[in-house]
């Protein structure tokens, strides 16, 4: 991503808390060697709650490395970190690195974790445990922050985990997380420091060899032979129809997908989940984005009769709540990697789809293979769809006499007036017709987890890594899900990092909510009870006020058309000037997809 400034990505942090007398000391410690091999491995910031089980590795940041490449990040909860390296790697695609302490830190950030997981983001996690050796511990508390296994309480929902011994073996772990972590697919790892190896004194440095020769290497190209049969497929389909989903954020990518869509005539779907893949506004984009399909989805799933899924999330349950079955009839072309990573502990594998052709690779490797063949041949003649049913607009209804997220867009693409914005998350209910997407960077996508409590910290990340790209950083959050995560936000605050934040305010944990509904219904109970128990109000939480104790400025609650427009001009002025903007938005406790 192209940043308008020259400076590093850190130089706009390091000011915020800068060393005395520090990087003038040799590497004499273990946990130096840690911190010079992020250093190496050219990892920009590092976010961490402090802990005293890696005090050695902190000082090693701070002293050894100056507290540059990398720059620490606090945070007031570990979730917090993690949170803010997923945000940061959706922008940018690639890690940063946390630090966790002991096992009760790993356990604080554990749900961020599984989020990054699903979300297939690479995150070098380094975390520490009490001295390995028993004889070294401290009474009480270096012996319940020791864990004979720590690496036990996440290894199913991380990709490779370790705990080095010695200096020679960090340096190696260190590599194979940095090699493993990027290869795709990408996913979190996690790397352990034994406290005792810390605070141990070296008798010389261990050798550091040239990180370039272990690096992912290439990504594998798909099968020329799959490549041929998948474009006389796309080729032959009378109704051929392109599901975009975990694709990357390049633009030269993003103008490939248009390309093969354009020379296939081939409809278009992408998944609000995974983040913008297509421009929405593209003619062969037929519906909006959707999390799940609803009746113009569902026509132009069931009316294909060849599918190109560029690693969709789930296939097989996109097509069983689109037709009721969960059988696909369509051919199907499934392109993904993603295989590679499951295990039998989490089930965010989804159902089995089936593939008449698969294309393993990552996809938009596979989309530049499938155009090189394809411009061989030339462009095909028009499609099916053309001739085929009318397919709806997908516009979902609106609400009379209160606030609702198509009021929060129109207001918010008024207050930018055209500036260049990213929009880190949206909350669950979000219409996939609220707004347009038109580059990679317009919309970041989900938490992969369904994490609630994940959004603030996400956003934070996400600012970061725009931070100088000229795009201004948004993030429509719900209450319950800005409650959870709230104080990620003094992390902005604290390293200058611009953003603006719109609670979407329904007072309620309305998604819950629903679902009582539908068991009272199915019981024959009364559904006038479903907001028992579900409700965020008496006392309402005053969001500005509470993000103003952690710097930020805002207003609300806004619960008119008016104000709310009023506010975003507002918000988007102070943003674009540098500030923390956060702005409360009482909406109807409705979705409207």
């Amino acid at each position: 991503m192209k940043r308008e400034s020259g400076k590093s990505p850190a130089a706009a942090t390091q000011d915020v808390e800068r060393p005395v007398k520090a990087g003038q000391f040799e590497m004499e410690w273990g946990s130096d060697v840690a911190a010079h091999m992020l250093r190496e491995l050219d990892v920009p910031y590092i976010a961490l709650n402090p802990g005293a089980s890696y005090r050695g590795f902190h000082d090693s940041l701070v002293n050894y490395l100056g507290n540059r490449d990398p720059q620490m990040l606090v945070v007031l909860h570990e979730e917090h970190a993690v949170a803010m390296a997923h945000g940061y790697a959706k922008v940018t695609g690639e890690p940063m690195a946390v630090a966790l302490h002991s096992n009760v830190g790993l356990m604080h950030a554990t749900m961020a974790i599984f989020n990054a997981w699903c979300d297939r983001v690479p995150i070098l996690m380094l975390g520490a445990t009490g001295p390995v050796d028993a004889a070294q511990r401290r009474p009480w508390i270096e012996w319940i922050h020791t864990a004979k296994d720590q690496g036990a309480l996440i290894r199913d929902y991380v990709k490779w985990d370790d705990q080095p011994a010695s200096a020679g073996a960090l340096v190696e772990s260190m590599l194979r997380a940095w090699q493993i972590m990027r290869t795709a697919p990408r996913a979190p790892v996690y790397v352990c420091l034994d406290m005792g190896l810390q605070e141990t004194k070296l008798d010389a440095a261990p050798p550091i060899p040239a990180v370039s020769r272990f690096g992912p290497g290439e990504s594998p190209a798909p099968a020329p032979d799959a490549v041929g049969a998948a474009v006389k497929m796309l080729r032959g389909a009378e109704r051929p129809l392109i599901m975009a989903g975990r694709v990357s954020r390049d633009p030269s990518d993003w103008q490939r997908r248009i390309e093969l869509a354009e020379l296939l005539d081939a409809r278009v779907v992408t998944d609000l989940k995974a983040g913008a893949a297509f421009p929405t506004d593209h003619p062969l984009h037929v519906v909006p984005p959707i999390k799940r399909p609803g009746k113009a989805a569902s026509e132009v799933l069931a009316a294909a009769d060849v599918l190109l899924a560029l690693d969709w999330i789930d296939p097989v349950g996109t097509f069983q709540l689109a037709t009721g079955e969960a059988a696909i009839d369509a051919k199907m072309i499934n392109c993904s990697v993603d295989a590679y990573i499951h295990n039998g502990w989490s089930m965010d594998h989804h159902l089995l789809p089936p593939a008449d052709i698969r294309l393993l690779s990552e996809p938009d490797i596979a989309v530049s293979a499938l155009l090189a063949e394809l411009k061989t041949q030339g462009k095909r003649s028009k499609s099916g769809w053309s001739g085929g049913p009318e397919i709806a607009d997908g516009g979902s209804p609106r609400i009379e006499g209160e606030l609702d997220y198509h009021d929060m867009a129109e207001a918010l693409t008024g207050a930018l007036d055209g500036r260049p914005s990213s929009l880190i998350r949206v909350p669950l209910g979000w219409p996939g017709d609220a707004l347009h997407f038109r580059d990679p960077l317009d919309f970041i996508g989900g938490d992969g987890g369904a994490g609630i409590g994940s959004g603030p910290g996400m956003a934070v990340g996400g600012a970061l890594a725009l931070r100088g790209s000229g795009r201004l950083p948004i993030a429509i959050l719900g209450d319950g899900d800005t409650l959870m995560g709230l104080t990620a936000l003094w992390t902005a605050t604290k390293y200058r990092i611009p953003l603006l934040v719109i609670v979407a305010n329904n007072r309620s944990y309305f998604n819950d909510e629903l679902h009582q509904e539908r068991v009272a219904d199915g019981r024959d109970r009364p559904p006038e009870n479903r907001w028992i128990g579900q409700r965020i109000e008496d006392p309402d939480p005053n969001f500005v006020q509470l993000a103003a104790g952690f710097g930020w400025e805002g207003e609300g609650p806004v619960n008119s058309s008016q104000a709310l427009s009023k506010a975003l001009v507002r918000g988007v002025e102070r943003v674009e000037a540098g500030g923390c903007y956060l702005i409360d938005v009482e909406v109807a406790r409705y979705y409207g997809a």
